[in-house]
């Protein structure tokens, strides 16, 4: 994730809250791509998880990335923890050294490709010379929760802390699973109902498409996402399908109500971030938090607030799409192309709700709690996964054609559904292929994984 917020306007009441949200509006002509992925480094020569530390670790990186970008230091207590970009992308560490670029908004897939291309090759040369590599698979597939580093940001040591209080694997999560994320623009309330609705029910078909975690701990893990099942164990609190989203009214007011029944992880004030793990939102706007007497909400504690929550599709001043386990390039921009086609033209988007609308709440669930372990073998509405995931396919190649955007060869945002048309004809997922590999070539190691699965 990016840096935190720093806004100290005050918020006094529940619209202003409201109007937080409704404030991300955007004409349509304006709507911009932002994609996210997080890839796990390792030492090439000792396939070792990389400690932030030392003339090797993630802060030399980090400092070395800067020197090829010319990006600005992002600072946590004197520790460098990201880089600033100017156009308005971000790298950040995740907790357990998870390298993240948060990439600038975007006109289209074509130049989210081309800002991802410009990254890697910028990472690669930082991290050649310190023998770093990374992986891009969905979850780190050998070390265990305790061999994983945590990385010195204030933010993780309280969610480090208050994780274990509100289930089972949030550590887990924080540590060693790394996801790709696309965010997308609305231009008025009900659009964002509509994109929201759309995005939840074909979440877990992104799941489907793109699971590439089936390894724990040396091992296969029973899961072909495991990263996906790994938030059904998190904090139910602030993660989950948000089924309230497809109740007659949904807007801004429903999801604020929701994030304000959320507990609270931090307050930030000035470079301080302050344990309030458990605390109401409510009673920070109030003056009332025991934990900071008289100290009332701001704009920033809304926005980081608003960051500390985990649905499979969140908003913020856009929407993030959070289903898939991350993968190589072509997944990572197969992502992108799949939910802009879906959400970026409106006959596509009307395709996409008939699609999904007659599917209830508890169908969307069990689609959502079989997928991680069964992928294209879960059915819904008496259809099993892998033909609604090809009519969605189908509809997003669509919504691209009827875009028109192209690059300087000629060609449209298609091109960049190849990958998951042929997940789709082979039946099965990247995942599928590397339990094979395992039980084959790879002689029941995931070693090979860290010379095969790399960016």
């Amino acid at each position: 994730m990016a840096r935190d917020t720093s806004d100290t306007t005050p918020l006094t009441t529940r619209d202003e809250l409201i109007e937080w949200f409704s404030a991300g509006e955007k004409p349509a002509d304006s709507f911009a791509i932002g994609t996210e992925h997080e890839k796990v480094p390792f030492y090439r020569a000792t396939r070792q998880p990389v400690p932030y530390g030392g003339d090797t670790g993630i802060r030399a990186l980090l400092e070395g990335l800067g020197r090829e970008t010319g990006w600005e230091p992002i600072l946590d207590a004197g520790n460098i923890i990201g880089l600033a970009g100017a156009e308005g992308g971000a790298i950040s560490i995740e907790p357990g050294g998870q390298f993240e670029l948060s990439g600038a908004p975007l006109p289209d897939v074509h130049a989210t490709v081309a800002e991802l291309s410009e990254h890697l090759a910028a990472v690669k040369r930082a991290a050649d010379p310190l023998g770093i590599g990374f992986l891009d698979l969905g979850m780190s597939p050998k070390w265990t929760r305790e061999e994983t580093p945590l990385m010195p940001k204030s933010r993780y040591r309280i969610m480090h802390a208050y994780m274990p209080k509100v289930g089972s694997l949030g550590l887990d999560m924080m540590l060693r699973t790394a996801t790709v994320q696309v965010n997308v623009d609305f231009c008025s309330e009900a659009d964002m109902a509509r994109k929201m609705r759309v995005s939840l029910a074909l979440q877990p078909i992104a799941t489907a498409l793109f699971a590439n975690s089936p390894f724990t701990d040396g091992r296969p893990n029973g899961f072909l996402s495991r990263r996906s099942e790994i938030w059904r164990d998190t904090d139910a609190d602030r993660t989950g399908m948000l089924s309230f989203a497809f109740d007659e009214g949904f807007g801004y007011e429903a999801y604020v109500d929701w994030l304000l029944d959320v507990p609270m992880y931090f307050v930030k004030r000035g470079e301080t971030y302050h344990d309030v793990a458990g605390a109401s939102f409510r009673d920070l706007m109030a003056g009332r938090l025991a934990q900071l007497p008289g100290e009332r909400a701001t704009v920033s504690d809304w926005a980081n607030h608003a960051s500390t929550v985990f649905p499979e599709v969140r908003l913020k001043r856009f929407l993030e799409m959070r289903g898939a386990d991350v993968g190589d390039a072509g997944m990572i921009a197969a992502q992108a192309a799949f939910w802009t086609g879906l959400l970026y033209d409106e006959a596509a988007l009307d395709a996409a709700w008939d699609l999904v609308k007659g599917w209830s709440a508890s169908e969307r669930e069990a689609m959502r709690s079989g997928v991680p372990r069964l992928g294209f073998k879960v059915c819904i509405d008496g259809r099993c996964l892998g033909t609604v995931a090809a009519e969605a396919i189908a509809i997003a190649r669509r919504g691209l054609q009827a875009r028109a955007r192209r690059d300087a060869s000629g060609r449209d945002e298609t091109i960049y559904l190849q990958p998951l048309e042929e997940i789709i004809a082979a039946g099965r997922s990247h995942a599928e292929d590397l339990l094979a590999a395992y039980e084959g070539p790879w002689e029941r190691s995931v070693d090979p994984a860290f010379d095969t699965c790399t960016f």
